[in-house]
C-alpha cells in the first residue's frame, strides 16, 4: 500500500485508504502528515508545553485533520519548524498508524489521537480570539507522548476519558471566547437567497476571519455570504450588525463543486472542509489559517496585532457578477445555551404538559454518502411532539424541512457550529437540574449523531465524559475502532450504530 489513513468516516470500504484518500489526499501528502505527527510526538516527549510550542502543537494537529490542508509544501514547512522547536531531541516516535501491531492498542491510540486533533482545532479558534489555556496544552503533550509508550489498554482508556473532559474544557473556552467577542447568539432568520451586488463567500469555521472581512468590505458595495459551518455567524449580535452580511449560500461542505462554481465571486476557506479544487472556480478561491491547497493563494496570518489583509479578494470581487441563485428562503437558528435557557420556562411547561414528548440530539457532520439520507428520514418520521437539537453541518439534512413549531418553539433548534454541541450538553444538564433528576440519561432525550472527522470524535468523547449514554452513531462506526474497543464502548457507554430510520425513531420514542 502507498499510504494508510482511516481517520474519517468516508475511509475506503470503511477499512482504510491505501492508494489515495477518499478526501483527495495524495500518498505524498499523507506521508508528510505522518512525519509531522511523528515529530510532534517527539516534541511531546522531550519539550515543555510553553505557549509558543503549545500554539504550534494545536495548529500542527489542526493542519492534519480531514479536509484541512492538502498543500504538501505548507505541511513540509510546518515539519521543519517542528524540528527547530524540538531541537536536538534524543527520542524517537513511531511513524504511521500501522506501526502498532496490536489492533486494540492501535485503536485506543488512534481514538486518543483523533480526539486530540479535535481539541486542537477548537483550541486554535479560541487562541485566535486571545484565549489560551496552559492546562489544555499540557494535556495535549502528555496524551500525545502516551501514544508512543507501551501502556496497557486500561491506561489508554483512562486517557481517552480524560481527553473527553479536556474536550469539554476546550469547547467551554471557545464558547467564552466567541461570546465575549461577538455577543450571545440569539434567534435569527437567515436569508438563503442572493442580492444583486457582487459577493464574497466565506466557508470554514473562523469567526474572527469573518469579522475582519466584514470590516474591510464595509461600504464597498460588496456583500458577504456564509457557507456551510459559517452559517451560525449570523446568530451573533456583533456580526449580524453588518448590513452587508447578506445571507447563507449553499449547504454542507461536500457540495462545493457545484455551489462554488455558481457563486461567481471570490471564496475564502478559513479552516477545514475544503475539497479538491475544481477548474470552474480555481481562479477565485483563497485559503487562510490552517487550510491550504496546492496552487491556491494563501492569505497570511496576522502580524503585530494587525488584521489579515483581504484586499486581493475585495479587488477580485469588484470584477465579478453577483451570485447565481440556488434557493430563496429562510433558515431560523441561534439556539445556543443562552437563548434556549431564556426560553426555559416555555420549554419546561411544554414538557410537563406533554406538548414536547422527546428531544433528539442530531448534531455532528454531514457528508456525501447516500446513506446519510437516514438523518433526513429520521427528521421527517419523528412525531410532531419532538424537538430536534442540532449543531454542526449535519443540520443541512433537515434544517430546511417544514417541520413546524410546538407552542412557538421551532422543532429544529440549531445551536451553531460543531463546537457548539457544548451548548446542547449544557441545555441537557440544565434540564436535568430543573426536573430534579439524578441522572441526565433519565431525561426524555436521545442522541442520533452523524460523524465525519476528528472534531466530531472530540465532541463524542466530551459527551461520554459528561455522562451521556446510549448514543447512536452513524452512518458507520469508525473504522479505527477495533472489535475489542467497540465492545468496551458498547458495554460501558451504550454506543451503537444507526439502523433503519423507522425502527430507530420507534426505539428512541420508547426511550431506547
Amino acid at each position: 500500500m502507498s499510504m494508510f489513513c482511516f481517520q474519517c468516516q468516508e475511509t475506503a470500504r470503511n477499512v482504510g485508504c491505501t492508494v489515495r484518500g477518499v478526501c483527495g489526499k495524495t500518498p505524498e501528502t499523507a506521508r508528510k502528515m505522518d512525519e509531522l505527527l511523528q515529530q510532534l510526538k517527539v516534541m511531546a516527549l522531550t519539550c515543555s508545553p510553553d505557549r509558543e510550542r503549545g500554539l504550534f502543537m494545536i495548529q500542527s494537529l489542526f493542519m492534519t485533520i480531514t479536509n484541512a490542508n492538502f498543500d504538501e509544501a505548507a505541511i513540509t514547512a510546518q515539519l521543519e519548524r517542528a524540528r527547530v522547536l524540538t531541537g536536538a531531541a534524543d527520542a524517537t516516535a513511531p511513524l504511521g498508524v500501522l506501526s502498532c501491531e496490536n489492533e486494540d492498542i492501535r485503536s485506543l491510540r488512534e481514538l486518543l489521537t483523533y480526539g486530540l486533533k479535535g481539541i486542537a482545532a477548537y483550541a486554535d479558534h479560541a487562541a485566535m480570539l486571545g484565549r489560551e489555556d496552559d492546562e489544555i496544552y499540557a494535556f495535549l503533550f502528555k496524551a500525545l507522548a502516551a501514544t508512543t509508550k507501551d501502556l496497557a489498554a486500561e491506561e489508554l482508556i483512562a486517557l481517552v476519558i480524560e481527553c473527553g473532559h479536556m474536550a469539554v474544557k476546550t469547547m467551554a473556552l471557545l464558547d467564552a471566547a466567541n461570546t465575549e467577542a461577538f455577543g450571545q447568539p440569539c434567534m435569527t432568520e437567515v436569508r438563503t437567497g442572493v442580492g444583486n451586488r457582487p459577493g464574497i463567500l466565506i466557508s470554514g469555521h473562523d469567526l474572527r476571519d469573518l469579522q475582519e472581512l466584514l470590516e474591510q468590505t464595509a461600504d464597498t458595495g460588496i456583500d458577504i455570504y456564509t457557507h456551510s459551518e459559517m452559517l451560525p455567524a449570523h446568530y451573533y449580535p456583533e456580526l449580524k450588525k453588518y448590513p452587508h452580511l447578506y445571507g447563507n449560500y449553499g449547504n454542507a461542505w461536500y457540495r462545493q463543486n457545484e455551489e462554488f462554481a455558481a457563486f461567481n465571486g471570490p471564496i475564502l476557506m478559513t479552516t477545514n472542509c475544503i475539497t479538491p479544487v475544481q477548474e470552474s472556480y480555481r481562479n477565485r478561491i483563497f485559503t487562510t489559517g490552517m487550510a491550504g491547497y496546492p496552487g491556491v493563494p494563501h492569505i497570511p496570518d496576522r502580524q503585530n496585532g494587525q488584521p489579515k489583509d483581504f484586499s486581493r479578494l475585495i479587488e477580485l470581487a469588484r470584477t465579478c457578477l453577483p451570485p447565481t441563485p440556488l434557493e430563496d428562503g429562510v433558515i431560523v437558528g441561534g439556539f445556543a445555551h443562552d437563548q434556549v435557557l431564556a426560553l426555559a420556562d416555555r420549554v419546561v411547561a411544554a414538557v410537563r404538559s406533554g406538548a414536547i414528548r422527546r428531544f433528539v440530539v442530531m448534531a455532528g457532520c454531514d457528508g456525501r454518502q447516500r446513506n446519510r439520507s437516514y438523518f433526513t428520514e429520521v427528521a421527517e418520521k419523528l412525531p410532531k411532539d419532538t424537538v430536534i437539537l442540532t449543531a454542526g453541518c449535519a443540520k443541512y439534512r433537515y434544517n430546511k424541512l417544514p417541520l413546524g413549531e410546538i407552542g412557538g418553539i421551532p422543532r429544529v433548534l440549531d445551536a451553531g457550529q460543531c463546537n457548539d454541541s457544548y451548548s446542547l450538553a449544557l441545555i441537557a444538564l440544565k434540564l436535568k437540574e430543573v426536573f430534579s433528576l439524578e441522572d441526565v440519561n433519565a431525561l426524555p432525550l436521545s442522541f442520533d449523531i452523524a460523524w465525519y472527522e476528528q472534531k466530531a470524535v472530540a465532541v463524542l468523547l466530551a459527551l461520554l465524559a459528561l455522562g451521556f449514554r446510549n448514543i447512536r452513531l452513524g452512518p458507520t462506526l469508525p473504522a479505527f475502532l477495533s472489535p475489542g474497543v467497540t465492545d468496551v464502548l458498547v458495554k460501558n457507554f451504550g454506543i451503537r450504530s444507526i439502523g433503519n430510520a423507522e425502527e430507530d425513531v420507534r426505539e428512541m420514542m420508547q426511550g431506547r
